[in-house]
């Protein structure tokens, strides 16, 4: 099955889905974070196919989200977050806040978030890059951007109203 091409949209969520909107890759991601860095290591953590893990962790190498670096002379690697990378587990933990509120239950989260400037446990929160105050889907007004037409840039994207995603 011939699976849809996302990078070519003019909207950044769809690119962003391009990248890492498959279920493994985002697992992936939160594991190479927490430190589980070699290859057995992340097919044991996930329970994956060793097939699928490779496909998942050359699309993630060739976008530039993960390096591999070589831990002994044989040809193995651990893979480690690049600045890009670490900018996408930022996105995960909005995810997982996300998921502690709705999704956890009695139990609680599964993770704590531990802030090295202060020390405290802290929830993940979205705020304005200018004035700080907390931003939600409500406080925001979707407005086109220099990157809102298309590919030939004379028709809209597909995001709401050809808005960019």
């Amino acid at each position: 099955m011939q699976r849809t091409n996302f990078a070519e949209m003019a909207c950044s969520i769809a690119r962003t889905l391009d990248v890492i909107g498959e279920p493994w890759s985002p697992l992936i991601l939160r594991d190479v974070w927490a430190g589980v860095r070699r290859f057995d290591q992340l097919q044991a953590d996930l329970g994956i196919s060793r097939k699928v893990l490779t496909e998942r962790l050359t699309h993630l190498v060739d976008h530039g989200v993960l390096e591999r670096r070589p831990y002994d002379r044989r040809p193995r690697h651990e893979y480690h977050l690049t600045v890009k990378g670490a900018e996408l587990v930022d996105l995960l933990m909005v995810m997982a806040g996300w998921g502690d509120r709705w999704l956890a239950g009695q139990a609680g989260p599964p993770v704590l978030y531990r802030h090295h400037a202060c020390g405290e446990i802290s929830a993940v929160e979205l705020r304005c890059a200018h004035c700080g105050a907390p931003m939600h889907a409500g406080d925001v007004d979707l407005l086109p951007g220099p990157g809102a037409a298309g590919p030939d840039k004379s028709t809209p994207g597909p995001g709401a109203a050809g808005l960019p995603g």
